[in-house]
Parts: structure tokens; sequence; C-alpha cells
């Protein structure tokens, strides 16, 4: 398929509008639509909250709104309309009744209930309707809806801070400050674009970190998940004063675990051979929450072990002009490496100065078995 300039000037402008619904709409896709006809805009929308418009009704009644027809336009859709009655009717089946002319969308839904038939219900009603219009970037702004449906899993941002000498905390523990505010700033933000936010029990023992947006406006705060295998922290803490925590933990006597009811659920996850609690489980359990974004924002320990079990999608760096010292604690807990060759490697996707400090988006390779 052969597309204009225009087309994918309209699909950016869908994209754009999917980015913004994209933490709002979770677990559904934040999807952005675009009507057109003529050459102008006559409608635009974007997925509402769980059980509300999808983007296709919204640029509908915008259309209508602006007291125009969608009759004869092209709508420029960033996902596959739906086909299905879900929460909401299918809104292939409104597009038709709206007198669309043709359906441009970004690429096919792989959820199993659309999957390429909300396109065969245009096709079959006589709409020229495709999928394929600026795919890649509809497949990086979608990127977590597809990974819970795809992979069964969230997509996994790992963030964190440290100085130039790859150090995030002085020996004794103390870390706050590394970065300057205007990255904090930007760490709030990059939790509002998430589902969830993940940490274990060392960074709970040694901040007492609450893991909330409170510096950018968020309309709904991200889900709290402590993995806590041995249930090390208590009960006090900042952490599950509000009831919108996770606890993940392994098997423990009912005793144990009540203290932790008033202010978290609780998940019980198997123990691997080592010991330690189930990642893979655990992010199987949070898709299945629906969450499609996962964010980590934790301790060398965790860190090392959800690099080393190739469960992190991208690594979200901020690197401050400082130094700690060789004695500091470090990134990732990793094991002592014979030959380079093992050393996890990293493509840079972007570097950009946040105040004085330095963000790297950092997209690990897979590691080479030995």
């Amino acid at each position: 398929m052969n597309y204009s300039a225009d087309d994918h000037r309209y699909m950016q402008r869908a994209l754009r509008l999917a980015a913004a619904a994209t933490r709002r709409a979770a677990p559904n896709p934040g999807v952005g639509c675009v009507l057109v006809r003529d050459g102008a805009v006559i409608g635009e929308g974007a997925t509402l909250q769980v059980g509300g418009d999808h983007a296709e009704i919204q640029a509908i009644k915008d259309c209508l709104a602006r007291g125009l027809s969608p009759r004869g336009a092209t709508a420029y859709v960033t996902l596959e309309p739906c086909s299905h009655h879900g929460r909401t009717p299918p809104c292939a089946r409104r597009l038709i009744d709206e007198g669309v002319a043709r359906v441009a969308a970004a690429m096919v839904d792989p959820y199993h209930e659309v999957a390429g038939r909300g396109l065969a219900m245009l096709r079959a009603a006589g709409v020229d309707s495709d999928a394929g219009l600026m795919e890649a970037e509809a497949r990086q702004v979608h990127r977590g809806f597809l990974s819970r449906v795809e992979r069964g899993r969230p997509w996994v941002t790992l963030k964190t801070a440290a100085t130039l000498d790859g150090k995030t905390a002085l020996l004794n523990g103390r870390s706050q400050w590394i970065t300057g505010p205007e990255a904090r700033r930007d760490v709030h933000r990059l939790r509002a674009e998430h589902c969830a936010v993940l940490t274990g029990s060392g960074t709970v023992l040694a901040d007492d970190p609450q893991l909330t947006v409170r510096e950018v406006p968020c309309e709904r705060q991200p889900l709290r998940v402590v993995l806590d295998s041995a249930l090390r922290t208590a009960p006090e803490q900042r952490i599950y004063q509000d009831g919108a925590t996770l606890l993940a933990t392994c098997d423990h006597p009912e005793a144990r675990l009540r203290p932790y009811r008033a202010g978290a659920d609780i998940l019980t996850l198997p123990r691997q051979a080592d010991g330690h609690a189930d990642l893979p489980a655990l992010l199987a359990a949070l898709a299945q929450r629906g969450v499609n974004m996962l964010m980590v924002e934790a301790g060398a320990g965790l860190n090392g072990a959800m690099l080393r079990a190739g469960l992190v999608d991208e690594i979200v760096l901020y690197l401050a002009p400082s130094l700690a010292g060789d004695a500091a604690r470090g990134l990732f807990a990793w094991p002592p490496l014979e030959d380079l060759a093992d050393k996890q490697r990293l493509s840079i996707r972007d570097a950009r100065m946040v105040g004085a400090d330095l963000r790297l988006s950092l997209t690990p390779a897979p590691l080479s078995p030995r």
C-alpha cells in the first residue's frame, strides 16, 4: 500500500492523541483517531478510561459537535477498530453506520476478539480499509498493551539514577539526592506514564518511599508493588498506608500476612530454585491484573535480577555530574565476569539533559548463552 504525505501527517496526529491517552485507557490500548474530509480535520478523539468511549466514537462525537457529518471521511486510527461487543459496542459498526468511506489503521489489533475481524467487517460493508500506515511508530506507542497481549507480561521500564562512576547510594545506604530537582520531576512524569511501579524490600527499608506521582498532573496513581519474599518490610511503612499497594511475597503463615492486609493486597508467588521469588510469575500476575506498563524503581539486587532474567525492555538512567567513590553502592548486582564477552550490552536510544543531569534511554541486548 502506498501512503501519501498527508496520510502520514494525519496518522502522526492520531499517534500523538494515542500517546496522551495510553495511561488513562489502561488496560485498554490508548488509541487515537482523526477524521479527515476534503483535506481538513473534521473530528478527532482518543480512548477514554475503561468503560468509556473508544477513540473512534470520540472522534465521531467531536465531528458531530462541530455541526459536521463523518459521511465520506477517512478515519486514521492507530489500532484496528474493534469488532466485538465488550464494555462498549463495536467501533467498526459505528464507522459503517456513520458512512465513513475509508479507514487507515496503523496496525491490526492482536487481541484475540479482534485480530483482523474489524477490518473484515469494514471491508464487507464496502469501506476501503487497510492497515500498516506507520506501524512501527504505532507499536512503540502501544507497546504496553501489545506486550501484555502478545507476551503475557507488561512492558518493563527500569529507572535508576547514578553518579558518573555508576553509584546509586553511599555504603551506608543514603541516596537522597543524587540527581537534581528537574530529574526528580521527570521521574514523576515517567511514573505517571506507567500502570504500576515495582520496588524491592531493600528500597522500602532504606528510603521508606511513597512511590506516588506528586510533581506532575496524574489522572490515576499507578499501582505500587513491593516485592518482599521474606516479609522484611514493616506494615507501618508509608507505602502500605493508603491501601493502594500490592505486596508480592512467597508462602507465609496467615498470622505473618495479616498485619499487611489493612494496607495492601497480597500476591503469593512461587519460589525459584535459588529461594527467591519467581519474577516471570510476578509479571504474569501483573498482566492478569491489567498492567500494561511497569516501572521498576529498586536497588541493585532487584535491578540485576530483572536484567539477568531478560525481563527489562528499556532502562532510563539519570547520570549526575558527580562522583561517589569505589565504596559506594552500584547499579546492578551482577556475578563476577571472567570474560568481557559476557558483559551486558546496551543500545542508546536517546540522550538528553534534564537540568544538570544526563538522561539516557537504553535498550538491553539479550544476554548471550555461554
